[in-house]
C-alpha cells in the first residue's frame, strides 16, 4: 500500500532562481510575442523561451440572486473555430485590464460593454493563469451582482467591432451545461465549477460583500 506523504511545507507557487538574459520582439500586433533567453539557477547557458504578452485581465460572473440566473453571452471566436470547428463560443464577460485601470474598474466596464448593464457589486473572487506554458495572461475572477432585466438583445463595444449575444439563463441550466461538456471557454467552466461549489453561500457572499478563504 502507498504511504501518503504530507508536504512539509504549503502547496504554493514559489519564486524561480532565474535570469533574463536578453529579450527580442518576435512580432506585434493585438498583443506581443516575444523570445526571451532565460538563464535558471544551475544553468550556464540561457535558453530561449517564447512568450504571448497578454497581461491582466477580469473576468465576472453576473448572477441576479433574485430572478436565480446567471448572464452568459454568445461572441465568436476565431481560435476556437480553428480548433475545433465551433467558433460561437458561450462565454462570461472578460477582457483586458488597460494601462491606468485596476482589475475591478475593468471587470465593471467590460460588464457594461459585453452584457449591456453594470454590476451593482463586484466581489473578487481569485486570480488564475490561463495558459502558463505560452501566455503570461493572469486573469483575476469576480462575482457580479446585476440586475438581469436590464440586460439587452445584443452589445459589445462598438470602437473594438466587438459584437456580443447576452443570455440570461436559469443558474440551473448553465450548472447542466457544465456537468454535460457542451461549453469550453476556460474561464466560463472555471466560474461555473466556482458556482456548483458556492452557490449555498452565495447569499451570504452578497450580504458580506467579500469572500471569507
Amino acid at each position: 500500500m502507498t504511504r501518503l506523504v504530507l508536504p512539509a511545507n504549503p502547496i504554493a507557487d514559489d519564486g524561480a532562481d532565474v535570469v533574463i538574459a536578453g529579450r527580442e520582439l518576435l512580432a506585434e500586433g493585438f498583443r506581443r510575442y516575444e523570445r526571451l533567453r532565460v538563464r535558471r539557477s544551475g544553468e550556464n547557458v540561457p535558453r530561449p523561451l517564447d512568450v504571448l504578452r497578454s497581461g491582466p485581465a477580469a473576468a465576472v460572473l453576473p448572477i441576479d440572486p433574485d430572478r436565480d440566473e446567471v448572464v452568459l453571452l454568445r461572441q465568436f471566436r476565431l481560435a476556437a473555430h480553428l480548433a475545433n470547428g465551433r467558433g460561437n463560443l458561450v462565454e462570461i464577460v472578460a477582457g483586458h485590464v488597460e494601462a491606468d485601470e485596476q482589475p475591478a474598474e475593468a471587470a465593471r466596464r467590460e460588464c457594461v460593454e459585453e452584457i449591456g448593464v453594470a454590476p451593482g457589486l463586484l466581489v473578487e473572487l481569485f486570480t488564475y493563469l490561463t495558459s502558463p506554458g505560452m501566455s503570461d495572461e493572469e486573469i483575476t475572477l469576480f462575482l457580479g451582482i446585476v440586475d438581469a432585466s436590464g440586460v439587452p438583445e445584443r452589445a459589445g463595444a462598438a470602437a473594438e467591432h466587438e459584437e456580443t449575444v447576452p443570455m440570461r439563463v436559469p443558474i440551473d441550466a448553465a450548472l447542466a451545461a457544465l456537468a454535460a461538456g457542451t461549453v469550453r471557454n476556460g474561464p466560463l467552466i472555471i466560474a461555473l465549477q466556482w458556482l456548483a461549489l458556492n452557490r449555498g453561500r452565495l447569499s451570504e457572499i452578497v450580504r458580506m460583500g467579500s469572500i471569507t478563504r
